[in-house]
């Protein structure tokens, strides 16, 4: 069981730290990083929560059932058909915005070797690759992503090493913490590995104590390298200017630009290496955490048995639509994370906050684990979700 946590905590790590983690510094740079870092807290504290929420009411309910069947069972059909909309719309959002990432960096990674790709197809050969992994299931993923993870903390300890002592502190001075509207549903996003909690709960065959040490360690760990990540970034690489931080923010092209900007600053041969290796990888566990809880969101939900062709159907089910959208607007990278924020909020803040708030106090169905706090954390979640909805919505429009 103890390898399993390893592995859970990873697969939460691996799903929160991937793809905003190279859009994160970027799109908050223009509020500095003191007020980067209050939103970084704020964003973990009330998607731990409705983690935490969305665990206890997977506990009541038979293991193998994903969030379909959760809703059904606390919220009965108007909650099922939410869930199921939302659900869909944020996870292509993800994996839309991923896919455009990785093709990004893909090109970038071919063009060392001499080698160009047009963009469709560096999707196409993204897509394959990965989905073959996924196509094995949760125990080839949670091993594949152990390796993603170790050589990513590896690349990620070795490039801060690297950086940070070129940190200064003037670059980390100034921002407005007003200035930080645009990334307000990003960094909610980052930390939005909550979809993935069933399959874990299913992994961990319903063991509660590993369950919530895992999301506890892994989301704690994940804020830890998200608050590193930008002190580097941002007191290395200026925010204003014309090759500053907020201008690769409206680029279309921040992965990319990030990763230029590192290694030409330092001309370091080694630097643009690791950051290369780590852009990548941050993109790929990202993206196996992410599709992996779609997978099994879909077999629950159209009652597809992952087998043979059942599994096929699934893996085109889950990944043709985002390909398609990148295949078509291939700059979706920050946009896709952006508007992900808005159903992230939704799925794994508001409707885990009512699914246990109807499951508790109005069809008792509630048993065994019960999150600390009863009505008032929940509420204090429900508010939370209502406000960041109203916000985003406001903020994108």
């Amino acid at each position: 069981m103890r390898s399993k946590l390893i592995g859970g905590i990873m697969l939460i790590i691996g799903t929160s730290v991937g793809g905003g983690m190279l859009a994160l510094p970027v799109a908050t740079a223009a509020g500095g990083f003191f007020h980067s870092a209050l939103l970084l807290f704020s964003a973990w504290l009330v998607m731990t929560l409705g983690s935490l929420l969305m665990l206890e009411v997977s506990l009541w309910l038979p293991e193998g059932t994903n969030l379909i069947s959760m809703a059904r069972a606390t919220l009965g059909r108007w909650g099922q058909v939410i869930t199921w909309f939302v659900y869909l719309l944020l996870l292509y959002s993800l994996l839309s915005a991923y896919i455009a990432g990785g093709s990004d960096l893909l090109h970038n990674l071919l063009q060392l070797i001499h080698i160009e790709s047009p963009a469709w197809l560096n999707s196409i050969l993204f897509v394959v690759v990965f989905g073959f992994v996924i196509s094995r299931g949760i125990l080839i993923v949670d091993w594949a992503n152990r390796s993603l993870i170790s050589t990513k903390f590896l690349a990620y300890v070795l490039i801060v090493a690297l950086i940070l002592p070129q940190a200064t502190f003037k670059n980390l001075e100034g921002g407005q913490f007003k200035l930080l509207g645009g990334a307000v549903m990003m960094t909610v996003t980052s930390f939005g590995y909550a979809s993935i909690i069933p399959t874990l709960r299913s992994y961990f065959k319903g063991h509660i104590h590993y369950l919530r040490l895992a999301v506890w360690i892994g989301s704690l760990i994940s804020l830890g390298i998200y608050l590193l990540w930008n002190l580097t970034v941002q007191g290395t690489i200026e925010s204003e200017g014309s090759k500053g931080l907020v201008q690769m923010a409206s680029s279309g092209h921040a992965a990319s630009d990030l990763m230029t900007a590192l290694a030409t600053r330092l001309q370091n041969p080694l630097i643009a290496l690791l950051v290369r290796v780590f852009a990548s990888i941050c993109v790929a566990t990202s993206f196996l955490g992410i599709t992996i809880g779609l997978v099994d969101f879909l077999a629950d939900g159209l009652n597809i048995k992952q087998r043979s062709w059942g599994k096929l159907s699934l893996m085109l089910l889950s990944l043709g639509p985002p390909l398609l959208v990148i295949l078509f607007y291939p700059g979706a990278f920050i946009k896709g994370l952006s508007y992900a924020g808005l159903f992230c909020v939704v799925l794994l803040m508001l409707l885990p906050s009512l699914m246990a708030w109807s499951g508790r106090y109005i069809k008792k169905i509630s048993h065994g684990y019960k999150l600390q706090g009863d009505k008032v954390l929940i509420a204090f979640e429900l508010v939370m979700a209502l406000s960041l909805l109203v916000f985003g919505i406001f903020h994108l429009a």
